[in-house]
């Protein structure tokens, strides 16, 4: 059976230490990354304290729809893992993670006692997983099985107030520049934040402008581009997300136009580089790390208080008002 000595050798701490972490020590003073590597090689010798009573027993899984590349490059579904990874931390829960691209990520992420998807999945994935593990809940992605819990975004809300913003400070040319997804590759799957825009433009009479590419930086930055190109005639940009606002702004100055002079941004999640942009971006908070704590918080209690009931829950966002939106008089 393992020990602490083995685990703190293997880990390069003191055995000290590896007892206060495992025990969820709050007065210690210690990295993330200790927390972790302490709680991995923990995991690794199938450690468990005398009794076997204590939360390590407890497995929770991690599925990913991003691969890790895509992750690092838009850090919405980084901060949603690193929720729950922190809430597994500081419960002394141990995590199983697997990315969708992984070619074996059935076998991972079997015989646990709770499963989180993170992602868009499809209809045919999302039943193979729910038969996977009992207790499973689906993050930023709406399953219709009323069987099943959920926690979402609620970006239809968050793109209205957006919008609304835009209005009030006098805009009436918005354009909509997003991106396209598809669960599996081949599903593709419909945008509440168009969907809201499309509404908003019709509701009060105005002409909709919509651009889709790819929720990332490059492709924002293309699709300003042909937009400018072509001489729309255009006030603001609601972008998607902040990083295709990114590459909008970047557009925007390359043809000798300023933000937000010429033309105001806003976009959607409130990225960690929002603040530090230049202008800083106007956005709308996504809270994806708290919808990450949510959520291991949820499937861990699913399993431990017996809850049946499902939940499906739609999570607020808040406007986060920077220097990239400006009022007009008349455009």
């Amino acid at each position: 059976m393992a020990t602490i000595r083995e685990i703190a050798r293997l880990a390069g701490v003191s055995p000290a230490t590896v007892s206060r972490i495992l025990n969820n020590d709050s007065t210690l003073s210690v990295t993330e990354e200790t927390r972790v590597k302490v709680f991995a090689v923990a995991d690794e010798l199938h450690y468990m304290k005398k009794g076997g009573t204590d939360k390590a027993a407890y497995k929770i899984g991690i599925l990913q729809w991003f691969s890790a590349e895509e992750e690092q490059r838009d850090d919405y579904y980084l901060r949603a893992r690193q929720g729950i990874e922190d809430y597994c931390i500081r419960n002394s829960i141990s995590i199983v993670r697997a990315y969708r691209s992984d070619a074996n990520y059935g076998e991972v992420i079997s015989n646990l006692n709770g499963l989180i998807c993170i992602g868009k999945f499809s209809a045919k994935e999302t039943k193979e997983l729910i038969s996977a593990c009992e207790n499973i809940i689906f993050i930023d992605m709406s399953v219709d099985n009323r069987e099943v819990s959920t926690l979402t975004i609620d970006f239809k809300t968050a793109a209205k107030e957006a919008l609304e913003y835009l209005y009030r400070l006098g805009h009436r040319k918005i354009a909509y520049i997003g991106g396209l997804e598809y669960a599996s590759g081949t599903d593709a799957i419909e945008d509440a934040r168009k969907k809201a825009y499309q509404s908003f433009m019709k509701t009060n009479k105005l002409e909709p402008v919509i651009r889709e590419g790819q929720f990332n930086t490059a492709s924002g930055y293309e699709m300003m581009n042909v937009l400018l190109d072509e001489g729309v005639d255009v006030s603001a940009v609601f972008a998607a997300s902040d990083a295709i606002a990114y590459g909008v702004m970047r557009a925007v100055k390359e043809h000798g136009m300023s933000v937000p002079e010429d033309i105001s941004v806003i976009g959607i999640n409130d990225s960690e580089m929002s603040r530090f942009s230049e202008p800083a971006l106007t956005t709308m908070h996504a809270p994806a790390y708290e919808m990450g704590q949510h959520a291991a918080n949820l499937v861990y209690a699913m399993s431990k208080l017996s809850i049946k009931t499902p939940l499906k829950a739609g999570i607020t966002c808040n406007l986060v008002v920077r220097e990239s939106c400006r009022a007009i008089t008349k455009k």
